[in-house]
């Protein structure tokens, strides 16, 4: 039986690493709309029951990892996925969300009146100009990406899924798709979504955003 020259085998093509970044359910109702950072709130009502559908959902992919923030709504989030697939975390601290300093806890419109921008300029005031008393987008990014390509270092060619927040998702896709952090405002990141990233060697390309089981898939 002839065989081929191994000059012209070709080499396998290389499977893609995913990243599933999930953000945490909706948050108690003292906190809508305001800026959260680094107050450890719990889940609403509604978010833990988000964090549910998002469970369900989720045992029917196949997750070689899960890797997540330590703050307390996202561990509430995770809980029912954890308990379903009988896996394990880890807990990077660099996965918090940013520190939004003196914005900390104030509502939109407390912070539009007191530091003068549109609450729709927030991620350009992170980026050229920091926080008062909290993080700029230098310091952010700067926890954020060793966290980031750990996790990719890890796992090639595996699925894994992030459990973090809305500001470390856009930080990451900014990282990944080398944006300024910015450009990011122009991508909803709702809570308890999924946003999925394939890495290909030559590309980063988003397969899913924003993806939401809790509405997408209501009957």
């Amino acid at each position: 039986m002839a065989t081929l020259n191994k000059s012209r085998q070709k080499s396998p093509v290389p499977t893609a690493t995913r990243l599933l970044l999930i953000r945490h359910g909706e948050v108690e109702a003292g906190y809508h709309k305001k800026f959260g950072g680094w107050i450890d709130m719990n889940l609403s009502p509604n978010g833990k029951r988000q964090g549910k559908v998002l469970a369900n959902y989720l045992r029917g992919k196949t997750i070689d990892a899960i890797y997540a923030s330590p703050m307390k709504r996202v561990q509430q989030t995770l809980a029912p996925t954890l308990k379903i697939s009988g896996q394990k975390q880890t807990i990077f601290e660099g996965l918090r969300e940013i520190d939004f300093g003196k914005w900390s806890g104030l509502g939109w419109e407390a912070v539009q009146k007191k530091f003068g921008f549109a609450v729709h300029e927030w991620l350009h005031q992170i980026h050229h100009h920091g926080v008062p008393n909290g993080e700029n987008s230098e310091v952010f990014r700067a926890r954020v990406e060793p966290c980031l390509r750990q996790i990719i270092e890890n796992h090639p060619g595996q699925n894994v899924a992030i459990f973090c927040h809305g500001g470390v998702i856009r930080m990451m896709l900014a990282i990944l798709l080398e944006l300024p952090l910015p450009k990011t405002n122009q991508f909803e990141i709702e809570y308890a979504s999924i946003t999925q990233v394939a890495l290909h060697p030559h590309m980063a390309e988003v397969e899913l955003l924003n993806f939401t089981p809790w509405r997408d898939l209501a009957a």
